[in-house]
């Protein structure tokens, strides 16, 4: 591993914007869907260097609210490829101990069929696995996380389970797709944008972020390293003042917020 990284603070849980795979084609004078396929071995490669830091959660947006609205033809390239991707590689993460997860709205009813059943057969062999949780953002949105969340608790009020008093912030995250998630010390861009599109977006009040220029298909877990040692350079404060203690381990504080 690279000796630039202290091991006692490799965040506990690593979010990544996989960006720029279009751009890496044109440059490439490829079809936007070679850039796609040419991520694959990036995504591997960056869950190889995950496992070797000892992250124990990777969140990767594999697929946003408002890539549906993609061309039709780069939708069934994605559709086919996520589901030929499981196949393919489910085995290989359940060796290592992933478990493997998916958050958003897999309900939806574009989704195919047979890649609705390859998340499920994965998330079901893999569900005992401790080494890591590799959670892929499908059909996600981090807005529409809250909404259903909201709906969740409404729901309950309106069958009298719970009050409206009783809704708080910690009622709010557990109606979230994956509650036992914890949230993430790290957020990585690749591409160089500097934006959030959607992503975790409740998960991700306290998070820091690195936003590299380097496209998701050149990534690699060297660029993970690189991005890690910048993040353990920072100071997180939590909304406290700059002469007050501040957390540099990558735990938690609850502080005064401002």
């Amino acid at each position: 591993m690279d000796d630039r990284i202290d091991r006692d603070r490799v965040p506990r849980h690593i979010g990544v914007i996989m960006d720029g795979n279009g751009r890496w084609a044109n440059v490439q004078n490829l079809p936007r869907i070679a850039g796609h396929a040419r991520g694959e071995p990036a995504l591997f490669d960056t869950i190889q260097g995950a496992l070797e830091l000892g992250v124990e959660w990777l969140t990767v947006y594999a697929f946003s609210t408002e890539n549906w609205m993609r061309e039709s033809d780069e939708v069934d390239f994605l559709m086919h490829f996520n589901a030929d991707l499981l196949e393919r590689r489910r085995d290989e993460l359940d060796a290592q101990g992933v478990a493997i997860h998916f958050i958003g709205d897999k309900a939806d009813p574009r989704i195919p069929d047979d890649l609705k059943e390859r998340i499920r057969v994965s998330e079901e062999r893999t569900a005992a696995n401790t080494t890591m949780h590799l959670v892929f953002a499908f059909s996600y949105g981090g807005r529409l996380e809250i909404v259903e969340a909201t709906k969740r608790l409404a729901a309950r009020v309106e069958a009298g389970e719970i009050a409206v008093a009783d809704i708080d912030e910690a009622a709010l995250g557990a109606a979230m797709y994956l509650p036992e998630m914890p949230e993430p010390e790290l957020i990585i861009r690749s591409s160089g944008e500097q934006r959030t599109s959607n992503f975790l977006l409740w998960q991700s009040a306290y998070s820091e972020f690195v936003f590299t220029p380097v496209l998701w298909p050149d990534f690699d877990r060297n660029t993970l390293f690189d991005c890690v040692v910048e993040y353990q350079h920072r100071e997180r404060r939590f909304g406290v003042a700059q002469d007050a203690p501040v957390v540099t381990d990558g735990s938690t504080a609850i502080n005064d917020q401002t």
